[in-house]
């Protein structure tokens, strides 16, 4: 199982895509952006599952990152 997280340019689009991954039965929650990842104040959303559940990820996301223990790899930046 991997650790992903998910960050937005608005909480509107962090609160679609935890609903959306909700629905498929993908455990997730909403936090703040840790200050590893961004110095920006702004919401992102974390899971964990097999695979990256691209298809749930809002049109208005930012950036998709894999988590491995205090470790973060940036898989896809979003226009």
């Amino acid at each position: 199982m991997n650790h992903y997280l998910v960050t937005f340019h608005t909480h509107l689009a962090a609160l679609k895509t935890h609903r959306s991954l909700l629905k498929q039965g993908v455990t997730a929650r909403m936090s703040p952006v840790p200050r590893k990842i961004s110095s920006s104040c702004g919401t992102c959303v974390q899971y964990e599952a097999e695979h990256d559940c691209a298809a749930c990820i809002d049109t208005d996301a930012e950036a998709l990152y894999r988590i491995d223990g205090e470790e973060a790899e940036l898989l896809k930046e979003y226009d």
